[in-house]
């Protein structure tokens, strides 16, 4: 009885934002089965919900606890197999091998891809995808790779674009868009860009280092020109940036309160920033290639 305490409220909570998010007309539910219990908590929040009002993206991280790259692909077809579950679903709308870099892509393809191509054969899978690892790899050459070589095997990237990390949109997004590959945009807002701490002492450090020009910036609340009009928050204007490229159908967004969820899913109502905006933080940090 002592867990039931503790369990139901929360499952309950879980259920409640997600009913939430689909009224608010969010259709699709990003996970991992390295994001603790997060597959098995939607599992539970998702069961009586219509399978086909949401899609469910889920991610397995090609790479055991050492680090080392896992090349075995009945570790993938094991992992596919608990992800469903644990989801407690007939199949996966979109599966993912996470954080992919480019020393292993190589070697992931050759060991993996066959068997994310049977598994989506099988019904088990609806679209196979790849996931960028960031605060490793910032220029995000695993999607790159990905589109360069075998743009006919991956249906869905996960990348990561936004005001200040732009690099994608010098070749990955136009490769995606030529091959028509869905892209997500994932942490477009985290961390930094809503801590006015922090993106006050990461704007010094791009003027100190000449990524950006000393006077392009004011010191103290550095990207508070954007707060003009119906953008009510930087946080807002990162979310519009996010989703304005044509190729990004979707822009991820975590929470866990229904007040923080509602207050993302407003950001993304009207998709974009004024074109002089827009343009200023291209010509601002459009060749900035640093983890931010």
């Amino acid at each position: 009885m002592k867990s039931d305490i503790v369990i139901i409220p929360y499952i309950n909570d879980q259920k409640r934002l997600i009913g939430r998010a689909l009224e608010l007309g969010i259709n699709m539910i990003d996970s991992s089965s390295n994001y603790s219990n997060s597959e098995d908590l939607l599992g539970k929040c998702l069961s009586d919900i219509p399978r086909n009002t949401y899609h469910i993206c889920t991610k397995w991280p090609a790479r055991d606890q050492s680090g080392a790259t896992i090349t075995n692909s009945y570790k993938l077809t094991e992992a596919i197999d608990n992800s469903l579950k644990k989801l407690n679903l007939d199949f996966i709308d979109v599966m993912m091998l996470h954080g992919v870099l480019p020393n292993e892509y190589d070697s992931i393809v050759e060991n993996l891809a066959e068997s994310l191509i049977k598994a989506k054969e099988s019904g088990k899978i609806g679209s196979i995808g790849l996931s960028t690892r960031f605060s490793v790899d910032p220029s995000q050459q695993g999607a790159l790779e990905a589109l360069q070589k075998h743009p006919n095997l991956w249906e869905v990237l996960m990348i990561k674009y936004g005001i200040l990390n732009q690099h994608a949109a010098n070749h990955i997004l136009t490769l995606a868009d030529r091959h028509d590959v869905g892209v997500m945009n994932m942490a477009a807002v985290r961390i930094k860009l809503p801590n006015p701490v922090l993106l006050e002492a990461l704007i010094r450090g791009w003027k100190k280092s000449g990524l950006i020009p000393r006077d392009a910036l004011p010191d103290k609340n550095p990207l508070d020109w954007l707060i003009q009009g119906d953008v009510k928050s930087v946080i807002e204007a990162g979310y519009r940036f996010a989703a304005e490229p044509p190729g990004i159908a979707t822009v991820l967004t975590g929470t866990s309160s229904m007040e923080h969820l509602t207050a993302n899913a407003r950001c993304l109502e009207n998709p974009k920033l004024t074109i002089a905006h827009s343009a200023r933080l291209k010509a601002l940090f459009g060749s900035i290639v640093e983890y931010a």
